[in-house]
């Protein structure tokens, strides 16, 4: 399965901010580069947490290595 999300990278007054619309997820980094990884880090560990999430509450299972409604 392939998601895809709006990227916004800004420059502030002092760090490059990063955002993510539809997580309502914000980050930063010193660079461009750096708020980029940042982002990629903090999307991968929110999804990380939504799936663990749901799968705890019986939303979803993991069948042959895929998230699939329980």
């Amino acid at each position: 399965m392939s998601m895809k999300f709006s990227v916004k990278i800004f420059k502030g007054e002092k760090v490059f901010m990063g955002r993510v619309p539809e997580l309502g997820m914000t980050t930063q980094g010193k660079t461009r580069a750096e708020a980029r990884k940042n982002l990629r880090e903090a999307i991968q560990v929110h999804l990380e947490a939504m799936a663990d999430y749901a799968m705890e509450h019986g939303k979803v299972a993991i069948e042959e290595g895929q998230l699939v409604p329980a």
